[in-house]
C-alpha cells in the first residue's frame, strides 16, 4: 500500500505533518477530514514510516529492505533513468500536464464502450489507465480505482477532483450508479461533454475575433483622441481660424481628460459596483434572482432553460427506468442542476406529490416549461410515463438543436452592432475631424 506525507491543520489552528499508509489520496483525505484534521497538502512518497526498531544491514536484512521500497516507482525511476534527454524533457512536462475537456470526453467514450461490453468498473477502470497518456489524469483515475475497489462509488472521488470533472457530468455519473444505468448514464454524459465542447467552440470562434476587433477600434477611438484632438485644436489657434471641432469630439475629449486625471473616481466607481454586484448574487434572493435572470435573458434565455430541463428528464427517465418512483426520482434528479429556480420547482412538484396533487403543476405555473413539455407529461401520466418521456426527449432534442442553431445565427449579429456603434463612434469622434483637416477647410475662414 502507497505511504502518503500530508500537511494538514488541527481545530487549534496547528499545522501537523506526518505520513499515513492508505489506498489513494482520497482515502487519505478523507480520513484526515474525519479525524477534524484540515488537509493542506497531500503527497505520495517513496518512503516509508521510519522502523522503530534499528535493523542491522547484513546478507540476512534483505527481504526486510526490500518490504520497505516501492518497487514500481524503483521501476519507473529505472526506466526514466535510460531515457533520452528530450524524453526525459517531454516526461516531465507530461507529469505536469494540464487536463482538457478532451481527456475526460475520451475517458468517458472509452468508459461507456466498455461497459457496454459487459465490463465490470474496476477491470474498466484498469484499461483505461494503461493507455492514458497524461500522467495527471492518470493519477486522478488510479485514486478512482482506488476508491472503487474500496466499495466508493465514482462519483464520490470525482466530488474531491470538481476542478477536473464539471459538476453536471459527476452528477450525471451519481445519478447513472444510484440508478444502477450508470452505461446510459455515461452514453448521456458522452453526449453532454461533446455539445458543452462543440459549443464552447462555436462561441468561441463567434466571440473571440469580434471581441478582439472591439478592443482594437476602442483602443484606436481613446488614442485617437488624446493624440488627435489636442493637435487638431492647437493647429486651429495656431492659424486662428474659426472652425471648431464637432460637439462629440470636444465632449469626448472632456471625458477622456477628466477620467485621466480623476483616474481613481471611475476606478472605485467600477469596482464598487462589481463588489455590489457580486455581493448581492452570493445572498440567497440574489442568487435566485440572477439564475431566474439565466431562464429569462435575451438570446440564451429559452436554450439554457431547455438543456436544463431535458437533463433533469433524462436522469428522472434512468430512474423510472430502474424501478423508482416518481419522488424518488425526482430526488435523485434535481442533483443534475445547480439553478436555484429549477432546484425550488423540483421541490415544489415533490411537495405536491406528498400532498396528493400533480407533481407537473410546478412547471407549468413557473412559465418557463413550454406547453408541449407539460402536455407530453399529463399523457404520460394518464398512459405510460417512461414511454412519454422517451418521446418527450425527441422532442426536446429537436427543440434544443434549433433554439442553439438561431442562438448562434443571433450572435454575429449582436456582436456585429456593437462593434458597428463603437466604428460608428470612432469616426464621428476621430476621422470627422482628421478630414477636415485633411481638406483644409479651416484654411478659408483663418484668412477671411
Amino acid at each position: 500500500m502507497p505511504t502518503y506525507r500530508y500537511r494538514a491543520l488541527t481545530e487549534n489552528g496547528v499545522i501537523v505533518t506526518n505520513v499515513m499508509e492508505e489506498g489513494s489520496k482520497y482515502l487519505v483525505i478523507k480520513k484526515l477530514r474525519r479525524n477534524n484534521l484540515t488537509p493542506i497538502s497531500v503527497n505520495k512518497s517513496l518512503q516509508r514510516a521510519k522502523s522503530k526498531r534499528k535493523v542491522r544491514r547484513n546478507t540476512n536484512d534483505i527481504s526486510d529492505l526490500l518490504k520497505g521500497i516501492d518497487t514500481t516507482t524503483l521501476i519507473q525511476d529505472r526506466e526514466k533513468h535510460k531515457m533520452s534527454y528530450f524524453d526525459k524533457i517531454y516526461y516531465n512536462i507530461t507529469k505536469s500536464e494540464r487536463i482538457t475537456s478532451r481527456d475526460i470526453i475520451v475517458f468517458t467514450q472509452n468508459f461507456y464502450l466498455l461497459k457496454k461490453a459487459n465490463f465490470n468498473n474496476i477491470h474498466a477502470l484498469t484499461t483505461i489507465i494503461e493507455s492514458t497518456e497524461n500522467y495527471s489524469f492518470r493519477s486522478i483515475l488510479e485514486d478512482i480505482l482506488a476508491g472503487v475497489e474500496a466499495g466508493e462509488n465514482m462519483y464520490t472521488t470525482m466530488e474531491y477532483y470538481e476542478n477536473v470533472f464539471p459538476y453536471l457530468y459527476i452528477n450525471m455519473i451519481k445519478v447513472g450508479e444510484m440508478s444502477g444505468n450508470l452505461t446510459t448514464s455515461l452514453e448521456q454524459a458522452v453526449k453532454y461533454l461533446e455539445d458543452a465542447d462543440y459549443l464552447k467552440r462555436t462561441l468561441r470562434s463567434i466571440l473571440i475575433p469580434n471581441i478582439a476587433q472591439f478592443f482594437f477600434i476602442l483602443l484606436m477611438l481613446i488614442i485617437g483622441t488624446i493624440v488627435a484632438i489636442p493637435a487638431i485644436q492647437k493647429l486651429y489657434a495656431d492659424v486662428g481660424t474659426t472652425e471648431q471641432l464637432p460637439a462629440i469630439s470636444i465632449w469626448f475629449s472632456n471625458v477622456l481628460n477628466f477620467i485621466m486625471a480623476n483616474w481613481y473616481l471611475p476606478t472605485m466607481v467600477i469596482i464598487g459596483i462589481i463588489a455590489g454586484i457580486i455581493a448581492y448574487i452570493n445572498t440567497p434572493k440574489g442568487k435566485y434572482n440572477f439564475h431566474y435572470f439565466k431562464y429569462k435573458m435575451p438570446v440564451f434565455g429559452k436554450l439554457i432553460f431547455a438543456i436544463d430541463f431535458e437533463r433533469i428528464m433524462q436522469a428522472m427517465l434512468l430512474n423510472l427506468r430502474s424501478g423508482m418512483r416518481i419522488q424518488e426520482s425526482l430526488e435523485i434528479a434535481k442533483n443534475v442542476s445547480k439553478n436555484y429556480v429549477m432546484l425550488s420547482i423540483i421541490e415544489s412538484s415533490i411537495n405536491n406529490i406528498l400532498i396528493g396533487q400533480s407533481w407537473i403543476e410546478p412547471f407549468e405555473r413557473s412559465g418557463l416549461a413550454t406547453s408541449m413539455m407539460t402536455e407530453m407529461l399529463k399523457i404520460g401520466m394518464d398512459t405510460d410515463l417512461a414511454e412519454m418521456m422517451e418521446k418527450l426527449m425527441e422532442y426536446m432534442e429537436i427543440d434544443i438543436n434549433n433554439l442553439l442553431s438561431k442562438t448562434i445565427k443571433a450572435l454575429p449579429q449582436i456582436v456585429y452592432a456593437i462593434v458597428g456603434v463603437v466604428l460608428i463612434f470612432f469616426v464621428l469622434v476621430v476621422l470627422v475631424p482628421c478630414l477636415k483637416v485633411y481638406m483644409g477647410t479651416f484654411l478659408i475662414s483663418a484668412y477671411m
